[in-house]
């Protein structure tokens, strides 16, 4: 078993969601949809003067679903190369 977490723009979140979810049978999934915080290039606190957010989705998937939801978000991000994605993978140390 495996956790995921996907950090991204607001902007891509949507193409982002369809992906995964029409390569991935039944991927299941919790939005958390305001995410703030600091990023490489830029701030996305909501506010007047760093006004974007982020989104973090996260889900826990079989092992072998990492390859897959990695080829969407590679997709995603040379399709929108100037925003922020990222993707982060927990394994499970118990299922070792």
């Amino acid at each position: 078993m495996i956790r995921i977490e996907i950090i991204t723009n607001q902007s891509v979140y949507s193409e982002l969601k369809d992906n995964l979810e029409a390569c991935i049978p039944n991927f299941l999934y919790t939005v958390i949809p305001l995410v703030y915080g600091r990023g490489g290039d830029s701030y996305k606190l909501g506010d007047s003067t760093w006004p974007e957010t982020n989104v973090m989705l996260i889900a826990y998937a079989e092992d072998n679903a990492e390859q897959k939801v990695s080829q969407v978000v590679r997709y995603i991000k040379a399709k929108f190369p100037t925003e922020g994605i990222k993707m982060f993978v927990l394994h499970d140390s118990a299922s070792n």
